[in-house]
């Protein structure tokens, strides 16, 4: 399994912070991800950043058992 982890405005749209699905890209992970989360999931992926294993990642890397996959998106603030 691979734990999909999320954060910030993406978590809120998930309604949760992890995950675990079967696949063997990060690709599939983000796909199956859309088809859970729907719609306003997938129109914020275009702007985040992926990363594996605390790397920046793609989505025709390969992901293994006990792999993380990060979606990380855009934050503001401050002042």
């Amino acid at each position: 399994m691979v734990t999909l982890r999320l954060f910030a405005s993406v978590r809120e749209i998930a309604g949760q912070n992890q995950i675990d699905f079967h696949a063997q890209t990060v690709g599939e992970v983000i796909q199956q991800a859309v088809e859970k989360f729907g719609s306003d999931f997938a129109s914020i992926l275009p702007v985040c950043r992926i990363w594996v294993n605390g790397n920046p990642a793609h989505e025709d890397d390969e992901v293994f058992d006990g792999d993380e996959v990060a979606i990380l998106p855009p934050v503001s603030g401050g002042a």
